[in-house]
């Protein structure tokens, strides 16, 4: 432990990753994290349909973070980085327990709705939505991204990003004018 006599030690909140600590080269997890956190929770939300599960998920991603190494530090884009890992993440889980999970469970209300609030009925039909469809509405609408950058999160061509979302939107608008007492797409 003698040989790091000479070096200031980086704030607590601040996370090397294994290197020599610069403090001009410090990235803040705390800093990434109370600006990402909860944006991140509201997609993965979307995503999952599970308030806990987009929690968990993204609490794993900065989990991730911090034990990458250098590889988190030299990203352009923090959040991008940690909505991937996360969808990632739940996409593992879901493939895991798809087989012994029941078709549709009852919807959990968020602990803090936030800026959910007004969404519950979206959220609610885009849980009616098959996972590939979910996750690139989620993606495109809630997180704002291009379909290039979801194509490339996701690892499936452009194409398929275009297709889901069409058919996305077609379903979540049968869905919201079936739940507005409309008579629906027959």
């Amino acid at each position: 432990m003698s040989g790091h006599q000479g070096v200031a030690a980086p704030p607590q909140d601040s996370v090397t990753f294994g290197r020599k600590p610069d403090p001009e080269d410090c990235v803040s997890l705390r800093d990434v994290f109370d600006g990402s956190y909860r944006r991140l929770v509201v997609q993965l939300y979307a995503v999952t349909g599970s308030f806990d599960e987009a929690e968990d998920v993204v609490q794993e991603a900065f989990v991730r973070a911090a034990a990458s190494g250098g590889r988190f530090l030299r990203v352009d884009n923090h959040e991008a980085w940690l909505r991937t890992t996360a969808v990632n993440v739940h996409r593992s889980r879901w493939r895991k327990l798809r087989n012994g999970r029941r078709a549709h469970e009852r919807m959990v209300p968020p602990r803090d709705p936030g800026d959910l609030e007004d969404h519950l009925e979206i959220i609610a039909a885009l849980r009616a939505l098959p996972e590939p469809q979910r996750q690139v509405i989620a993606l495109h609408y809630l997180a704002d991204l291009p379909v290039q950058e979801i194509s490339e999160e996701l690892g499936i061509p452009m194409g398929t990003v275009k297709s889901r979302l069409s058919r996305g939107r077609d379903a979540l608008a049968s869905l919201l004018d079936q739940a507005e007492g409309g008579a629906g797409h027959v």
